[in-house]
């Protein structure tokens, strides 16, 4: 009987899903990590809305991790195939645009 009105009423806090990057295995919200994916075609996209059919792996938005996990073999690992030399130059294009991550 002593509980408030607002505590009956009281929505439960909605879970925010996480994800870990391949590269340094941080795990963070999904939104604030970069998704690749694999398409069907075997073609490598950044997949900036998270909604693309395919095989799907986490990034941290930091040209350290983008550069380790594409010129290492994990990335190839997780997406379960190979990437193209040509998608791997255009991936790390890309990571030069991102800021470094000190500490």
């Amino acid at each position: 009987m002593g509980e408030r009105m607002s505590d009956i009423n009281a929505c439960p806090r909605r879970r925010v899903p996480e994800r870990t990057c391949v590269a340094c295995r941080r795990k963070d919200s999904k939104g604030s990590l970069l998704r690749l994916v694999r398409t069907a075609t075997g073609e490598i996209l950044i997949d900036k809305a998270g909604k693309q059919n395919g095989r799907g792996a986490y990034l941290c938005p930091f040209r350290n991790c983008w550069e380790s996990a594409v010129k290492g073999t994990r990335l190839e690992y997780v997406l379960k195939g190979k990437i193209e030399l040509e998608s791997k130059k255009r991936l790390l294009e890309y990571g030069q645009t991102l800021p470094v991550r000190y500490g």
